[in-house]
């Protein structure tokens, strides 16, 4: 069995992706999850550098060193809670970092912070403003049910936010939707 960390794998999208390619290179699938795949088999040195090849032509990159598998996986599970996931406000974001990953939270933030030259909490919320974005452009949610979905302890609260991140107000960037969301994997 091999485990394949691969960075960028952030989206449904990504996985239908990457399980083409290895569908296409003969690899069988154990089991596969944002930014991870489990093989049934090892690898052979042949066949990993053809799928580096094939999934760096893609966007994606196999992820071999320990501190930059860890990143991802925080990356992947925050990713997850915010735009696959109804959150449940009762659990601390530290809380499920550390139950998913098996590592002490400020282990975890410093690792974060050192590597990525950020926080978590700012990473966290550069993802749910982009989450907020998409929700606005749907124009199917109140932004009161958007701010409830997304856990903000009030609409005011989320506004500021909002409009501190990409200056403008959440009203205003509903009306000029010209403004791009950012890919996933670029936040």
């Amino acid at each position: 069995m091999t485990t394949l960390f691969i960075k960028n794998m952030v989206c449904n999208r990504c996985i239908m992706v990457v399980q083409n390619e290895l569908d296409k290179l003969g690899l069988d699938v154990k089991h596969m999850k944002l930014g991870e795949v489990v093989l049934k088999k090892e690898l052979t040195p042949i066949k990993r550098n053809q799928l580096a090849n094939t999934l760096n032509q893609l966007g994606f990159e196999i992820i071999d060193d320990k501190k930059s598998r860890v990143i991802e996986q925080i990356k992947n599970v925050i990713i997850d809670l915010v735009h696959h996931q109804d959150n449940d406000s009762k659990t601390n974001l530290s809380d499920i970092l550390s139950n998913k990953l098996h590592h002490d939270y400020n282990y975890l933030s410093n690792l974060f912070s050192e590597v990525e030259g950020t926080t978590i909490e700012k990473y966290i919320i550069a993802q749910k403003i982009e989450k907020v974005k998409e929700l606005l452009v749907y124009d199917e949610l109140s932004l009161s049910e958007i701010a409830f979905r997304l856990n903000y302890s009030s609409v005011a609260y989320l506004s500021n936010q909002f409009k501190k991140v990409t200056g403008f107000s959440p009203s205003h960037f509903k009306q000029i939707r010209e403004e791009k969301r950012k890919p996933l994997d670029e936040v």
